[in-house]
This record gives structure tokens, sequence and C-alpha cells, in this order.
């Protein structure tokens, strides 16, 4: 083969080569160079054209919309108790900085009231001459004033507090010892009692509940109060205390100075804060801790003539917690129903259920006489029976107005309780819940405030602590709960826009805009973006962000939008409010738990009224204008809580469905609380 031909094959087969690889597919007839170069074919043999590629068709993505999850339930977990470092215990004695006089006694103690308030006086007096200027004119030539010094508060200025208390008598020192005989003894605590006691004895090493070789009548009635906890939904078991006899010696009366210390401390923190920390049961539960100052409530105590009235006054001081208490004790010295109904009944028109018949009978007995007049033979002809007859629906109607619930004509857990109530074991149960959290709330509510009972589906306006309003209310449904906490108002929005939480964005609303991204535009709402600026939902790839979508959505105001006419804000991290709405139908329904979490109001125009200090007309007469809100001139407290009993505004107490199932979540914590402490006993 001659140079120039070999040559020119070279190049005809690279050309060819790379045809191939251009078109991703080989030709037939040369598959290699060396194929081209040496096999036996024609020379002009007709090329095959190259192999048109048709892309096959790709799979449609599918876009699996995220979801942001709510709140949860936690398993409640307990803080360990600590044995208390008695060797911790260093008296303070006078010249170490001790602030005491003479040992165990507050400085605040000494001497009589008027006495502590002249020497306040003097003090005042003293400071204000060290403080003048050279120059400035001495007291004694100043002009005296009008009244006398000893009955005239000092100015804000010169003292900011006085803590005055009832002269104690003098309390025997605990000697070294004494502390010395402590180091033996295993006394488990909550750390802060435990810390508290170090603290205190350090401070003031002398014996509250111990006096002449034997325990003092005040020990005597702490002791009667300690036993007594059941009256205040407490557990007596948690406040037991060792007592020792009349022989004790030395070493066991300082011991049980501790133990009752301890114990007392613990019950004091139980009544004015509760047993369990609400923020560990759930995310729902949002409460800012209350202050526990164990070395003070001690000082407090050895300074008190009425211990017990002491501690009585560190619980609740409100009409509820008193009502509650109340019906405690009506409920332990009463009978058990001798009617008991299933509380998760429900029977509809045309099914049989063993249950009915029990119903059947309680409303024969609740009849009036109006009632068997227009429904007494029916019931009479259908009494026994588990089937419920359609005939029957006016009679059920009617006992459900008779027990002030929604007449729909199904027997429910709302119908059932209203009709049958609780048991006596569930009754005792739902209050010594409610007494429980109660001490979450202030000890004592002010005078003007909104209470919204979750359960209940009602909210409440009080005012000079009366009841000055009432409504019915659809709260959040069980995947999206209202939460349990306190805030206060402070402002109405008058046809508001409806800013789109995030989680109802993520979880109802992009399946239908991945679906229809017009869906925002076509249904009166607004995108906007981080700017401020609204955009087309339809130029948005809403399948880009997953669950961090970097846009809002708002409703505009309207006859539509879900917030109705107004809301009534108390601002928090929850966005929960409450509101107006247009689906007014929703208020005749049994169970409300039907929102997304806020508060839709039965009258929120009265509502509004109230909190603003207006009448009804001046909130139509602003619902005339625009879009724009009204601040509050002074706030308003409001408590969004849940209680399954709550006393109405006659002080009765009234039984409600645990919605949320919360009340199994608290019962379970003070379960735990309760073996915690009886293991350290």
């Amino acid at each position: 083969m001659t140079t120039t031909r070999y040559a020119r094959l070279l190049a005809l087969s690279t050309a060819a080569t790379l045809t191939a690889f251009a078109t991703c597919t080989a030709p037939a007839s040369a598959q290699t160079l060396f194929d081209m170069l040496f096999r036996d074919r024609p020379r002009h043999a007709p090329q095959q054209p190259p192999a048109v590629m048709v892309p096959a068709e790709q799979p449609k993505k599918v876009v699996t919309p995220p979801k942001v999850a709510g709140p949860q339930y936690y398993t409640y977990k307990t803080d360990p108790l600590i044995r208390v470092d008695f060797s911790a215990i260093v008296p303070q004695r006078q010249g170490d900085g001790a602030s005491l006089s003479a040992p165990g006694i507050d400085h605040t103690t000494v001497g009589t009231i008027e006495d502590r308030i002249e020497e306040v006086l003097e003090d005042a007096k003293a400071t204000e001459v060290s403080s003048q200027p050279e120059g400035a004119s001495s007291p004694a030539t100043a002009p005296e004033p009008a009244s006398d010094a000893a009955s005239t508060p000092p100015s804000i200025e010169t003292q900011t507090e006085i803590t005055i208390q009832a002269e104690a008598p003098p309390a025997e020192p605990l000697t070294e010892e004494q502390i010395r005989s402590l180091q033996d003894f295993a006394l488990l605590a909550e750390k802060n009692v435990a810390e508290a006691l170090v603290a205190y004895y350090s401070q003031e090493p002398s014996f509250i509940w111990v006096a002449d070789g034997a325990i003092t009548e005040k020990a005597q009635a702490v002791l009667k109060t300690l036993s007594q906890a059941d009256q205040e939904g407490l557990d007596p078991h948690d406040y037991a205390v060792t007592v020792p006899g009349s022989d004790a010696g030395e070493g066991a009366l300082t011991a049980f100075e501790m133990e009752l210390s301890a114990r007392v401390l613990r019950y004091a923190r139980d009544a004015h804060n509760g047993r369990i920390d609400p923020n560990r049961i759930s995310g729902y539960h949002d409460f800012k801790p209350k202050e526990f100052d164990g070395v003070n409530l001690l000082r407090d105590m050895r300074a008190s003539t009425d211990v017990a009235a002491f501690l009585d006054g560190l619980h609740p001081q409100n009409a509820y917690y008193k009502a509650l208490r109340a019906e405690l004790a009506r409920l332990r010295d009463s009978a058990e129903n001798d009617i008991i109904v299933d509380p998760k009944t429900v029977v509809k028109p045309g099914q049989t259920n063993p249950e009915f018949a029990k119903i059947l009978t309680l409303i024969s007995r609740r009849a009036d006489e109006t009632f068997r007049i227009e429904h007494g033979d029916v019931l009479t002809r259908h009494l026994g029976s588990d089937t419920y007859a359609q005939e029957l629906v006016p009679v059920i109607k009617a006992a459900q107005r008779m027990v002030g619930i929604g007449d729909d004509g199904v027997i429910g857990p709302r119908t059932v309780l209203a009709i049958a109530g609780e048991s006596k074991a569930s009754s005792i149960e739902k209050v010594r819940i409610a007494m429980e959290q109660i001490r979450w709330l202030p000890s004592d509510f002010t005078d003007r405030y909104v209470f919204i009972n979750t359960p209940a589906f009602e909210a409440y306006y009080v005012e000079d602590g009366k009841q000055k309003l009432s409504m019915r209310t659809v709260v959040g449904r069980l995947e999206t709960q209202t939460f349990f906490f306190q805030n206060e108002i402070s402002y109405v929005e008058f046809h508001p826009y409806w800013g789109m939480p995030r989680s109802i964005l993520v979880n109802t609303y992009l399946p239908r805009v991945l679906k229809d991204p017009s869906y925002f535009d076509r249904n009166g709402y607004e995108v906007v973006d981080r700017n401020g600026r609204v955009v087309s939902s339809t130029a948005i790839d809403w399948s880009a962000y997953g669950a961090n979508i970097p846009f809002d959505v708002r409703q505009r105001p309207g006859a539509n939008n879900a917030l109705g006419e107004m809301k009534i804000m108390f601002p928090n991290p929850h966005a929960i409010y409450m509101h107006d709405t247009p689906d007014k139908h929703l208020f005749a329904r049994e169970n409300r738990a039907l929102s997304n979490g806020c508060i839709r109001l039965s009258d929120p125009r009265a509502m509004a009224a109230a909190v603003l200090g207006w009448d009804k007309e001046q909130v139509a007469k602003r619902l005339q204008a625009p879009h724009g809100r009204e601040t509050l001139k002074v706030k308003v407290p409001v408590y969004v809580s849940y209680f399954t009993a709550w006393p109405d505004e006659s002080g009765e107490v009234r039984y409600f469905n645990d919605v949320y199932s919360r009340d199994e979540k608290v019962r379970a914590a003070l379960d735990k609380v309760g073996a915690l402490r009886a293991a350290g006993v």
C-alpha cells in the first residue's frame, strides 16, 4: 500500500470514527479503525446514515409536600432528690459578716413594730444628712414636718421596701456538736430545698421547731397542716416527718428540726408553684417559672405567730381555687353515682348500645313536669331499651336543651357528661388536677381579665371580680391544639389581614399550590417576599424550598377572610389570638375543637368592646372604617387555659371532657413525682 493511499484511508477512518462518537452510536459496517483499514469490503460501499437519537420521555417528577411538625408531648422527667450536705452548714457569727444581733433572729424582727418604724425613719434622716452637699441646711434648722414622723412612711427615694414582722421569741442556738450530729443523717430533698436549708441554718443557726428539749406548739401546728394536705389536693405522704418521742435526745431533735424544715419547704413550694413543671409536659404548655426563696420562707415561718395561716396563704388566693377546694371536700363526703355511663359513649339514631338504656333512665329522673307533658309517653315506652329509635330523637334533643348543650340529637361524650355526670372517682381526679394547674397561674387574679377555658369551649370577660360577659368559642383541633399560657391583650385589629402561619402554609396549603400554582392568586391571598413586595403565586417554584418557603402569604380583608371582622391580639410566640369567623354555624356544634389553634368567638364585637372599654355601637361605627388597629389604653390579662373541672359564675364546679387528653399527662407526671418522693423517704 502506498503512503498516499494509506494516509487517505487513515483520514477517512478518523472522520467516520468521530461521526460515530458524535451520534453516540457506531456505523454497523465499521466498528473500529482496524476493521476499516483491513477488512475486505467494497471501496465505495454505501454508508449507513447515522441513527437519529430520540430522547426517552422522562417520568414526571412527583413532589412530596413537606410537613412542619407541631409541638410534642414529652415523657415527664423529674429532677433527682439530693442528700442534704449538713457539713456545708457554717454558722455566721457576729464579726463574721452576720446580719443578726442574736443567733437565729432576723434583724427585721427585733423590737416592736413601732420601734422598727422609728429606726427606719431615723436611718432615712441620717441618709439624707450624709448625702446633702456642703453648706446645705442641717435637719435642726429645717422646718419640721406637719405630721408626726413616727406615723409617716418614708418616701420611695429614701426607702424602697420595709419588711416588718411580729416580734419572735428567742430561739435556742444550734451548737457545733448538734450540727456535727447531722453528718450521719441521710435527708433527701429537692435541690433548691437542700440549698435553702444549708443557707438558712448557716445564716441563722438556731432552732425553729424545737425548744427546751421538745417540739414546739408551732411545730405541732405545722405537722397538722402537713397531715391535712389532701384537703388542698396534695398528698400528705409527700410531707411525712418522723416525730421523735418525749424521751428523744438532742440528735433526734436536731434531725427532726431539719426534716420538718425540708418538708415544710416542699409543702410551701407545692402550694405556691405546683408539684410539677408544666413546661415538661408538652410544647403546648408555656409558663414562666415562679420564684422559690426557701431561705426567706423559713425566716417568715420563724417569725410567724400563726404558721398555719401563713402556709394557707401560700395557696392560690382566688375564688376559683376556693370553689375547687370546697368541691373536693363535697365529693369526698358524697356517695358514688348509682348509674355510671361510659364517658366515651357515642350513639346515633338507629344504633343499639347497652349504655343507651342508662341514658334514658337518667333523662327520666331529671325530667320535670313540662318535659313529661311533651315527651313522657314516648320516653316511657322505650325505657329499658338499648336501641335509639327514630321517634326518640325529639326526646334526646329536648334532654340536650334541658342540660344546656347543643341539641344535635347525637349522644356523644359531651351529652353523656351533661346528663350522666362524672363518676365520683373521676370527678375527684379532675378537681385535683385542676387544683394543681391553677397553681401555675397567678395566686390572685387581677380585677379585669379575659379567661378562656379550652375544654369548655367558652370565653369570659371579668371586671371588678364579676363575670360581665361569656360566649362560645371554637378552639384548636387535636392536630393543631390551642396552647396553655397567659399573656396581655394589647390591641384590636379591624378588617384584618390573615397572615398564614408557617405550619398551615406548609401542611395545608402547599399541597394545593403545588397542584395549582394560581391557587393563591385566585382565592384572595397575597404572596409577599422578604422585601415586602407582593408577587404572583404563579411566578414561584413552590417545590424548590421544602418547608423553608421564603415568602409570606396573607389573606386580604373581606367577607371571606378567615378572621372575619376583627382579631383581638395578645402577641405571643404561638401566633394565637381571638378573632371573628365567617363560619358561624360551627358554634352550634357540641365538639368545637375545630380551628387551627386560635380562638374563634361567637360574639367578637362584645369582646372587643369590653377590652377596649367601648360600647358595641362604637365597635359598629369603627367597622365602617377601613383596615386598622385600636390600641388598648390599659392592657388586659388573658388566660388561655385548660381545665376539665372549673367553677361557673355562681361558684358551682362544672365538668368537661378532656378533649386533648392532657389530664392523663398531668396525672402521669404527678405519679412520677409521688414515686420519686416515696423512694426518698
